[in-house]
């Protein structure tokens, strides 16, 4: 059985994933904003989700035997010893309030010059930022037009009928 096992492989082995994702991560914890492929954005966001969300258990974790378990997943992940110790020291105070969705990425219109591969920006969202609301649905016409042209409409009719 294959359960649990789609993941983008983005055409290259295991390792080398493994490295191109850390090596991303890396650099959006340093940059706060990387620009990358649409794909390998989209590879990513769950990657270093995970990687914040243990800064953030470490955080509040009372034992400090927790807090050196936690950061030593993080490591076997991320594989950089300064940008671990910026995202536990700092950086996961920023998400403290925050219970997930800590990346956003965004499709930029130009396309790569080389092999056309669409590109995108991916950072890391404040944490007091509220994202868009969810629309409620269609909003409804509006009838004071709706019911004009709905009158006049009978009436050009009529005569037509009449002759």
């Amino acid at each position: 059985m294959r359960h649990n096992k789609h993941h983008a492989s983005l055409g290259v082995t295991r390792e080398h994933r493994a490295a191109m994702l850390s090596n991303l991560a890396v650099s959006l914890i340093e940059h706060g904003r990387i620009k990358t492929t649409l794909t390998k954005a989209k590879a990513l966001r769950p990657f270093v989700e995970k990687v914040i969300t243990k800064a953030k258990k470490a955080a509040v974790a009372t034992e400090k035997k927790d807090k050196l378990h936690l950061r030593r997943l993080a490591l076997r992940d991320v594989r950089d010893e300064a940008a671990i110790a910026s995202l536990f020291d700092e950086k996961c105070k920023e998400f403290a309030n925050r219970p997930g969705g800590y990346t956003r990425i965004y499709k930029l219109s130009q396309q790569r010059r080389g092999d056309a591969a669409e590109m995108a920006l991916i950072e890391f969202i404040k944490g007091d930022d509220v994202g868009y609301k969810k629309s409620k649905g269609r909003k409804a016409a509006k009838p004071a037009k709706a019911s004009a042209p709905a009158e006049e409409a009978p009436a050009a009719a009529a005569p037509a009928a009449s002759a």
